[in-house]
């Protein structure tokens, strides 16, 4: 099914767009603080955005209706460098997700949501790698 739209800010203010990325692959994680399985997750969405920032990955870290004080008390614990978006009502994650936290959701280089993930996963698992090489397969030219 088609995309709903995303337009969010992150912390710093700056504005992103789905429709803004297109031609990149994106992983929207959808997470909270209080979110246990969302924090033992955070580790291993950074190292993934690293390792394939080259082939253009975009993760996106969309937080779910905390106050931005919440947010940066939880990066003084947990530095992070992903883009934290946030979702400061809610709609976002009700539009992408079944609000179970974390759920993350694969888009392809046009903008079409593939799979989604429910629950925490070890991104730099064989499980991931497999979800997400597929994403990072460049277009062949006609």
């Amino acid at each position: 099914k088609a995309a709903p739209p995303l337009n969010l800010t992150d912390l710093d203010g700056k504005a992103w767009s789905l429709a803004a990325l297109k031609g990149q692959p994106v992983l929207l994680n959808f997470w909270a603080t209080w979110c246990g399985p969302c924090r033992a997750e955070m580790p291993s969405l950074e190292l993934l955005a690293t390792r394939h920032a080259r082939a253009g990955l975009v993760v996106l870290s969309v937080n779910y209706k905390e106050p931005v004080a919440t947010i940066r008390r939880f990066l003084e614990t947990l530095p992070l460098s992903l883009p934290i978006l946030l979702d400061a009502d809610g709609a976002a994650a009700s539009a992408w997700t079944p609000r179970v936290f974390p759920t993350t959701v694969l888009i392809d280089r046009h903008g079409v949501p593939r799979s989604s993930v429910v629950g925490e996963l070890d991104w730099m698992a064989g499980t991931a790698q497999a979800l997400v090489e597929p994403l990072l397969a460049r277009p062949r030219s006609a």
